[in-house]
């Protein structure tokens, strides 16, 4: 998985995504999944890039607010369509959305990086962790 992970990391960086938009994404994926332990630690991560903590907390409302940019709308529907795959596929419209701001190799990045934390969040899931005080 660290590979994998770097592998993603990698990818995204060469496609010039932002490190907070990652978090973001890593966010909201934990947070369909109910993983603690993924949520904790990217919510710090992000805090450490400077993500404040209005957006934070209203990340699982992302679209009743104001305070969300075009690129990072985009980037969560995607996110929410590739982590609920089994609720109809990803819809036409949000690859259409995610096409109409990032290029091509910048949706690849997004998606694999969405996969990884899918993945992750099922391990963290799986063995039980726990986020640390």
């Amino acid at each position: 998985m660290g590979s994998l992970h770097a592998a993603a990391v990698s990818a995204a960086q060469d496609a010039k995504l932002e490190p907070e938009l990652l978090e973001l994404v890593r966010i909201r994926a934990s947070q369909i999944n109910g993983c603690a332990f993924c949520i904790d630690m990217h919510t710090r991560d992000a805090r450490g890039q400077g993500e404040t903590e209005q957006r934070i907390y209203a990340l699982n409302a992302w679209r009743e607010t104001p305070f969300f940019t075009e690129r990072e709308r985009a980037a969560l529907a995607l996110t929410e369509a590739v982590t609920l795959v089994h609720d109809g596929h990803v819809p036409d419209a949000v690859y259409a959305e995610a096409a109409g701001v990032f290029e091509e190799n910048q949706i690849a990045a997004l998606i694999w990086s969405v996969t990884v934390i899918n993945a992750y969040n099922r391990i963290a899931i799986a063995t039980r962790m726990v986020p640390k005080n």
